[in-house]
């Protein structure tokens, strides 16, 4: 079995609403149960579409989430999901389907189904069985609860989606029944061959993007997919700021050298205080479009990303508040900076704590907080937000 230490749980998700509708009728949410090392997902699909759909759905999922992450009993809490969702004045019904993922940091897996298309588990070495036990709540006999407990390995991702992934495309020539479960886990299967180590961010808008293919470029169904991968986590060290004192100078370069997985510069000075110490040279990428708001980056041997400090960082900040998908959007040091920090599972940003006298100036932007705070609340959207493991070392 796997330590706590070796693995990383990534969780991501991708959705689009139906089309002339402004609101997703299904809801994703994910959560860690700290004290107990978990990880608990849950993507419910509301009845309809639109406000109403996706009411029901947060009811759903919000219940689903708190009732998994305090251990009540299963079939306790379906009972309780469906007596509270409202009737259906039309069809007669309360309904919201929900697929929940708990997942310990060990690899230790429990699935519950209700309504959804059944999840996939990719493993490169092949899937195994998975068992399925079906229940049914005593006041609610016609629904069927599925329950599925196995442990994962590292490689391996859950991959679960609302029924606008296998219905996509539905009553067309050439999908008369729908893409359906079998081709879009095949689909899901060729992405990961191509990149063997594509994100679960990144695996989510694929399958997503597709289904809208599917579907013509018009989807006629919300569509929504969550991705769990499993596996060592991937590392990013960013730098910004000089030390306080200059005798610390050589513990950035330091860093800089020996750190592991990647590594990001922000700050002119941060910079060339690691390009002195370590003899490298700092280039300016020319092959980089101009920006309004953000500074070209700039690049140097060894580092992945070379950056100007505060704009780039409040840029990143927005970016990272606001939700964004990096292929949809103008490439610039604040976009490739956030792809970076989403792509990476334990971010270790190093802080310099010298006051830059340029951010003191009164004529200087109100937004632009100084440098440690603008880290403070990345790292904190990192952490809640994103599902990230986000530490802060100041100097």
């Amino acid at each position: 079995m796997t330590s706590a230490v070796e693995s990383f749980i990534e969780v991501d998700f991708c959705q689009r609403a139906k089309n002339g509708q402004h609101i997703c009728g299904d809801v994703f949410l994910s959560e860690k149960v700290q004290n107990e090392d978990r990880t608990v997902s849950v993507l419910s699909d509301g009845l309809g579409s639109g406000v109403k759909a996706s009411v029901l759905a947060t009811m759903t999922a919000t219940m689903a989430l708190k009732f998994t992450a305090s251990a009540m009993d299963t079939l306790r809490s379906a009972e309780i999901i469906m007596d509270t969702l409202p009737i259906c004045s039309v069809r007669k019904i309360s309904y919201s389907t929900f697929t929940i993922v708990d997942m310990t940091s060990t690899g230790e897996t429990r699935i519950i189904e209700h309504g959804n298309p059944p999840f996939l588990l990719i493993r490169p070495q092949g899937e195994p069985a998975i068992q399925r036990t079906e229940m049914r709540p005593k006041r609610w006999q016609d629904r069927v609860i599925s329950i599925s407990s196995f442990n994962v390995q590292r490689e391996d991702r859950i991959v679960f989606f609302s029924d606008g992934i296998t219905q996509a495309g539905m009553g067309e020539y050439r999908t008369p029944r729908g893409w359906g479960l079998e081709e879009a886990a095949k689909f899901a299967h060729e992405q990961i061959r191509r990149n063997p180590t594509v994100s679960a961010r990144e695996l989510a808008r694929l399958m997503v993007a597709r289904a809208e293919e599917v579907d013509g470029l018009t989807a006629k169904d919300d569509i929504t997919c969550g991705v769990v991968y499993f596996r060592s986590p991937r590392q990013l060290l960013v730098m910004t700021g000089p030390p306080f004192n200059r005798a610390h100078d050589q513990d950035l370069a330091q860093m800089a050298a020996q750190a592991p997985g990647r590594k990001v510069i922000c700050g002119g000075t941060t910079a060339n205080i690691v390009a002195r110490l370590l003899h490298r040279e700092i280039l300016d990428d020319v092959n980089q479009p101009r920006h309004p708001r953000v500074p070209p980056p700039a690049r140097m041997q060894g580092i992945d990303l070379v950056t100007e400090g505060a704009l780039t960082l409040s840029e990143t900040l927005r970016l990272l508040e606001e939700g964004f998908a990096p292929e949809d959007m103008r490439s610039n040091a604040a976009v490739q900076l956030a792809s970076m920090l989403l792509d990476s599972d334990i971010v270790r940003f190093a802080v310099g704590t010298s006051v830059n006298a340029a951010h003191q100036d009164p004529s200087f932007p109100v937004e632009l907080d100084l440098r440690r705070n603008i880290v403070k609340r990345i790292a904190h959207l990192l952490e809640t937000k994103y599902m990230k493991r986000a530490l802060i070392q100041y100097l």
